[in-house]
């Protein structure tokens, strides 16, 4: 019985750990203005497209909107940053999730 409780406690303690990562990762969102342009060949490669600013510069993808329609364009993007980047010698890399056209 006590085999039982123990290990039922430790699955909920990674449910729970496992719970409160995906919350935080989801509230930090950010918010960038600056020009999207298209990627092109780098030494990175990831991301299929960039957005710049005169502060910095970052690398991004998205699944929800097509960015080439903002190709040339300074707008806000809501973002949140994908976990593992950036690798070496790269930009950080950012899920978009919205464009605002200012």
């Amino acid at each position: 019985m006590k085999t039982l409780a123990f290990l039922l406690s430790g699955f909920m303690l990674l449910f729970f750990t496992a719970t409160c990562n995906n919350a935080v990762q989801q509230n930090d969102k950010m918010e960038i203005t600056g020009t999207i342009q298209q990627q092109g060949m780098t030494s990175y490669q990831y991301g299929t497209h960039t957005i710049s600013n005169e502060d910095t510069f970052y690398a991004l993808k998205s699944e929800n909107v097509d960015l080439d329609d903002y190709l040339d364009e300074e707008v806000t993007i809501v973002a949140e940053k994908i976990e593992g980047y950036p690798l070496e010698g790269g930009p950080v890399y950012l899920l978009v999730l919205e464009v605002k056209n200012d």
